[in-house]
């Protein structure tokens, strides 16, 4: 069993950065990969970002590639989303999911969830 809490969000101006958080509790947090996804009103979740159990493998939705890093720290059991050079189009609730195995962009593949948190990018 895994619990995940997001946290990092908020109002940002166009351009800005934030990093988020996502804070599991639990064991063998290192067996789990996990996914960055996000909805915006009116719109399917979406892939964002997913990173291997280890770190080591790392893959990115084009639209966020070069301006977003997904990380983790196993010891911590904490993995990052840093977001940087963001656009209203990147306004959504961001959740973070974790997976025992392999790494997915597709959200029914994850077995647990956090609550999200919520990104607004405007002026």
């Amino acid at each position: 069993q895994v619990q995940l809490v997001e946290s990092g969000g908020g109002l940002v101006r166009p351009g800005g950065s934030l990093r988020l958080s996502c804070a599991a509790s639990g064991r063998a947090f290192s067996d789990y990969a996990v996914g960055w996804f996000r909805q915006a009103p009116g719109k399917e979740r979406e892939f964002v970002a997913r990173i291997s159990r280890g770190g080591e493998i790392t893959y990115y939705e084009d639209s966020v590639k070069g301006r977003f890093t997904i990380s983790r720290d196993n010891a911590r059991k904490t993995v990052y989303l840093q977001m940087n050079s963001l656009s209203p189009e990147d306004s959504a609730v961001y959740y973070c999911a974790a997976r025992n195995g392999i790494s997915s962009t597709y959200p029914p593949a994850y077995e647990y969830w956090g609550q999200g948190t919520q990104v607004t990018v405007s002026s």
